[in-house]
């Protein structure tokens, strides 16, 4: 049976903690920034693109904001559900913005313009943001922290936004295509639309506590192994398991708000000689 991860200790907790804490603070003061730029630039451009850029940065800034409340508590599980829910939230008024945004590119209302400081603040953005999202989903995952999983998530989408913009201004100065920034953001609102209601689920996986290693967005199916002695077969189930399979989802095993949750055997029957 595969053992499941076991939780930080409490020193190693208190690192994490002060590292999400840390993070989403950086995400508040670069995005305070960053929507100040985008939205002074896009007025004097012109630009509804810039402009949505800037509106998705007073969005990431709401998010890291409820990350920071979560985590001022004593006890940050305690706030992790409604946490989550604010992040849904944000993710689909991320969405709605861009979608509007885009609407009204293609129709002609607004074009991505040529604007030098809107082409470096995306450039910026582009290099920054996939950094912190990698560290921030690295400690929330090592912590099993939903939260900090869904909030690095939306930073993510932050950098695939600072690509959108930096390749729609550069293709609109260089050919024209002035319809190719509106085409790539309505995209990256479908995947916005996802991920909202992924955190509105609680539907994050993987956050294993104690695992920092797991770098994959997918979640895995759940630990079930079949195993013999002399009073029959078992089917050794987690916990998360269990309560996964009760919800009618599948997670990674040690999924969960208690990180200390024991395997669970459950006896499928006698064996065939008892039979």
């Amino acid at each position: 049976m595969t053992a499941v991860p076991q939780a930080p200790s409490t020193l190693r907790r208190a690192v994490l903690l002060r590292r999400i804490r840390l993070f989403a603070a950086a995400t508040i003061t670069y995005n305070l920034v960053e929507a100040v730029v985008a939205l002074w630039a896009g007025g004097v451009a012109d630009s509804s693109a810039l402009i949505g850029f800037g509106l998705d940065s007073v969005i990431e800034v709401a998010s890291a904001l409820a990350l920071s409340w979560q985590f001022s508590a004593k006890e940050p599980e305690q706030r992790e559900h409604r946490t989550l829910r604010i992040i849904a939230i944000s993710f689909f008024a991320l969405a709605a913005f861009v979608t509007a945004d885009a609407l009204r590119s293609l129709t002609g209302a607004g074009e991505a313009q040529h604007s030098t400081p809107g082409l470096i603040i995306a450039a910026v953005s582009l290099a920054i943001m996939p950094v912190l999202s990698w560290a921030q989903r690295r400690a929330g995952r090592e912590l099993g922290s939903r939260t900090a999983v869904a909030d690095s998530k939306q930073t993510l989408l932050c950098s695939y936004l600072s690509a959108v913009l930096l390749v729609g201004l550069v293709l609109n100065i260089t050919l024209g295509w002035w319809w190719a920034d509106a085409g790539a953001a309505l995209v990256i609102a479908g995947i916005a639309v996802r991920e909202g209601i992924n955190a509105w689920r609680g539907d994050v996986c993987c956050t294993v506590p104690g695992l920092d290693t797991h770098d994959s967005d997918e979640c895995c199916a759940p630990e079930n192994k079949d195993i013999t002695n002399e009073t029959g077969p078992h089917r050794v189930l987690t916990a998360a398991s269990t309560e996964e399979a009760r919800n009618g989802g599948a997670c990674c095993a040690g999924c969960g708000s208690d990180p200390n949750r024991a395997p669970v055997a459950v006896t499928l029957g006698p064996g065939p000689g008892r039979r």
